[in-house]
């Protein structure tokens, strides 16, 4: 089958793309610069697009074939009024050139993946288990992840099967939030963000991958499913771990006040979360092969918590500031 996948050139679609051509499928990333996309993997075409439009690749409409809508602007950034309006409007213009496509074309795609985010249900949720029955929130990547969702929804008023794939943090050593996270516990400062009670619902990128293969193929996979692992911890737990797999100290938190300072708005990433679980793709019988972040951790990183060298100066501190990038707090985005 063919899939055409736009956002293709970040973390999961090239993780995806490489797992679908493993299995046999004809893979096609649109991007506005197919030029500049050097790291592609090995089977992948290229096709330009300017983002908005159908225009250039209406000729894919053919066969059998899926659609896979990840792009969208990155959310590593400070939220100034005009990026606040290219991040949601970067997403809704996708998701009207994928409408455009569908609408026109006589033959029309067995599937069509819309990417979201479990930002979807704003971040009052509290200890609430957040299965994908909770309504949306209302903040503003809320808001965003709504808007992001309902741009394709017309497909479904088409018979389209459309599942719409609410991500958590995605786990990876390759890109993401993982790396940056890692650098304050190699330099020995590691430790919970803000209360470092907030949830953090995560999902070992193998299992991002397979997830959304899984709905890909599954005729009973529609509507929203939240790709999280089905065990999500606290922020607190989350560094904890990291530290015992790491052989580090945990202990050293990063106020709440001071990444307000640092980020903005868009400290709620860090400071709020959703302990959302993945009940959908449960029920649908998708088994997780990282269902819990130790577990998860030590396929990423390795356990070196049996031989963990000494601290600088013998306090558990190092005398560096801990590294922090906005890209580092919510992972790399997708790409157009």
């Amino acid at each position: 089958m063919r899939v055409v996948i736009s956002g293709g050139s970040g973390l999961i679609g090239s993780a995806l793309g490489k797992a679908l051509i493993a299995d046999g499928h004809e893979v096609i990333f649109l991007s506005r610069n197919p030029d500049k996309v050097k790291d592609a993997p090995a089977g992948v075409k290229l096709r330009k697009w300017d983002g908005e439009s159908a225009e250039g690749w209406q000729d894919l409409a053919q066969g059998e074939y899926a659609l896979i809508n990840l792009a969208g602007e990155t959310i590593a950034q400070r939220w100034s009024k005009d990026s606040k309006q290219a991040i949601r409007q970067s997403r809704v213009n996708a998701g009207k050139a994928f409408m455009e496509l569908v609408n026109a074309a006589e033959v029309k795609p067995r599937v069509l993946i819309q990417s979201s985010a479990v930002g979807y249900y704003g971040t009052k949720t509290g200890d609430a288990q957040v299965t994908e029955s909770f309504s949306p929130g209302n903040d503003f990547l809320a808001k965003v992840c709504f808007d992001w969702e309902i741009s394709t929804a017309p497909a479904s008023k088409l018979g389209i099967r459309r599942p719409v794939i609410r991500t958590g943090i995605v786990l990876s050593t390759e890109g993401g939030a993982l790396p940056q996270q890692l650098l304050p516990f190699k330099l020995f400062v590691g430790g919970p963000v803000g209360s470092g009670n907030q949830w953090y619902p995560w999902i070992h990128l193998d299992d991002e991958v397979r997830a959304i293969q899984f709905v890909l193929t599954n005729d009973k996979a529609d509507g929203p499913f939240n790709l999280t692992a089905p065990n999500p911890v606290t922020n607190k737990e989350f560094g904890k771990l990291v530290g015992e797999v790491m052989g580090r100290p945990s202990v050293l938190p990063a106020p709440g006040f001071v990444m307000k300072t640092i980020f903005g708005d868009m400290s709620l990433l860090l400071l709020e979360g959703q302990r959302a679980v993945p009940q959908k793709l449960l029920e649908l019988g998708f088994k997780f092969k990282f269902e819990t972040a130790q577990a998860a951790l030590r396929d990423l990183l390795g356990d070196k918590s049996s031989t963990a060298p000494s601290a600088p100066n013998g306090n558990g501190a190092a005398k560096s500031e801990p590294a922090t990038a906005e890209k580092a707090i919510v992972g790399e985005e997708v790409k157009q």
